[in-house]
């Protein structure tokens, strides 16, 4: 399992959401961003694998990039949100960070996970 991971459940129809494209990219010295991972939920809303086997994390600024408008669009819903992003910031690069979403078509949530 990689050292962030990330599940996304759908609160409009109370089920995981599977098929959520995910991105993750680290913010590098000039502030721009540099993806490290992608990947879809599997049939649970879960995705383990954003971080390459090997790799290592460090301390630094993270973003998670959901695309809801894809997700929402194979349903035939119309959603509000194209795309969610949460930013976070690892201090700690030996702890395992899992980042939730909770998603509806008009609305999400999200906090640090275990």
């Amino acid at each position: 399992m990689s050292a962030i991971t990330t599940h996304v459940l759908d609160i409009s129809q109370g089920r995981p959401a599977r098929g959520v494209p995910v991105t993750l990219e680290v913010q590098i010295p000039d502030n721009r961003w540099s993806m490290i991972g992608s990947g879809e939920t599997d049939n649970d809303g879960r995705l383990k694998s954003l971080v390459p086997s090997g790799a290592t994390l460090a301390e630094a600024t993270y973003r998670l990039t959901f695309d809801t408008l894809a997700y929402f669009s194979a349903q035939g819903i119309e959603g509000f949100y194209p795309q969610v992003c949460i930013i976070f910031i690892i201090r700690d690069a030996t702890q395992h960070y899992h980042v939730p979403l909770l998603l509806s078509p008009h609305g999400y949530s999200t906090y640090r996970g275990s």
